[in-house]
């Protein structure tokens, strides 16, 4: 059996493994001219790392993750701590796998290393797919360059502004969440002892948040940054913005963050989209995937690990039943749940990090800080549902 994936991001990569793995020819169409080091830190949950570990991708990894310690909450001013959910030792014992954080580039790194041991040359850079035709045998695959390729199935990871996902449901626009995110990156030696805690730490205040990991071996702090604000639309990962719009929104906060963005030698900005939950993911022997499929604020840090949940059901569905349209149909069916709760609590998220006055914090926040203090155990299990999801 013989796919093709449209898009060569974490979700297409996963997806081309776990086929390859399955026995099927795969081939990875990807867009840009190469595989580079694009974006920044990513957070890679339980649920997320349980099928890596399958996949053999985890060796790959080791050198680049950091483990952090646990996931916090702090006012963004003054940095006083809201919560404190402990991981280090307690994520494996309690959902099967690390919670870990990483460099997109080096986990990208990693998922192509695996694909190239398990077959090589699969990803073809510098081909972008325009569309499809579905035939009695399968699928034409049709791309920019006029290429034509028949396969047995098409998977459109190609993201929130799919090519294969306006041709399967009509061009509808993506919608503008009213948040733009910022991004960078800085080595902790440039940071004058001013250094973030080692965790997944969430910064809140009105109407904006901000969220500081550890990747490359937690020798380099990532910032991520998120306003709400709605003159600038741009979706790009490459657009710079000034370090001067930047310190305007975040500087009069801690100066843990206000010193990193000092210290960034670039600062990106760009616009978050989502979509409400689609009716259908595929059409005959062509399926969606990842931000194709469901984009998400990353408020909730799911965006990669669900793409590489989809991947992992998708393989799995395929391999049950011989009809690819229904595998498909199944696989939508195992995954429209699960990846619409996780949308809507990214969204909620951002509202409840970004209260605007001190009523609303004290309500909020204040009963989180006592079952942080009082019942570790009530936020640990809030997140069973999610962290302790098993694939088998």
């Amino acid at each position: 059996m013989k796919a093709v994936i449209a898009g060569g991001g974490i979700g297409g990569l996963t997806a081309a493994i776990c086929l390859v793995k399955a026995g099927w020819e795969v081939t990875v169409f990807e867009q840009a001219p190469e595989i580079s080091e694009i974006g920044a830190g990513i957070q890679i949950s339980p649920n997320g790392v349980k099928i890596l570990e399958q996949l053999g991708v985890m060796p790959e990894l080791e050198n680049t993750l950091f483990e952090p310690e646990a996931i916090e909450l702090r006012i963004g001013a003054s940095g006083r701590e809201v919560f404190y959910l402990p991981l280090k030792g307690v994520a494996e014992k309690r959902w099967g796998a690390r919670y870990i954080q990483i460099h997109r580039a080096d986990l990208m790194n990693g998922l192509l290393a695996v694909l190239n041991q398990l077959q090589a040359g699969v990803v073809k850079t510098g081909k972008t797919v325009v569309g499809y035709v579905k035939t009695q045998q399968g699928v034409q695959v049709n791309l920019l360059d006029g290429e034509r390729v028949e396969v047995d199935l098409l998977v459109g990871a190609d993201g929130v502004r799919s090519n294969i996902r306006s041709q399967m449901l009509g061009p509808e626009q993506p919608r503008f969440t009213g948040n733009v995110a910022w991004r960078s990156v800085v080595p902790i030696e440039k940071l004058n002892g001013h250094v973030p805690p080692p965790t997944g730490c969430i910064w809140a205040g009105a109407g904006r948040h901000a969220v500081t990991t550890r990747i490359r071996g937690g020798s380099m702090v990532n910032f991520v940054g998120i306003v709400e604000q709605n003159d600038w639309r741009e979706e790009s990962w490459k657009l710079e913005g000034s370090k001067e719009d930047a310190l305007r929104d975040f500087g009069d906060w801690n100066p843990v963050l206000r010193i990193i963005i000092q210290e960034s030698d670039v600062l990106y900005r760009w616009a978050l989209f989502d979509r409400v939950p689609l009716e259908k993911w595929s059409d005959g022997p062509v399926i969606l995937l990842g931000d194709a499929a469901h984009p998400m604020l990353p408020s909730l840090a799911q965006g990669a690990v669900q793409s590489i949940e989809d991947a992992y059901v998708l393989a799995q569905e395929l391999g049950k039943v011989d009809d690819i349209a229904q595998a498909c149909d199944n696989y939508f069916a195992e995954r429209i749940r699960r990846t619409s709760r996780i949308q809507k609590g990214a969204a909620a998220n951002v509202s409840m990090f970004h209260r605007r006055n001190i009523v609303s914090q004290l309500l909020t926040y204040g009963p989180m800080n006592l079952a942080s203090r009082l019942a570790p155990r009530f936020l640990h299990r809030r997140n069973d549902w999610l962290f302790g999801k098993e694939f088998n």
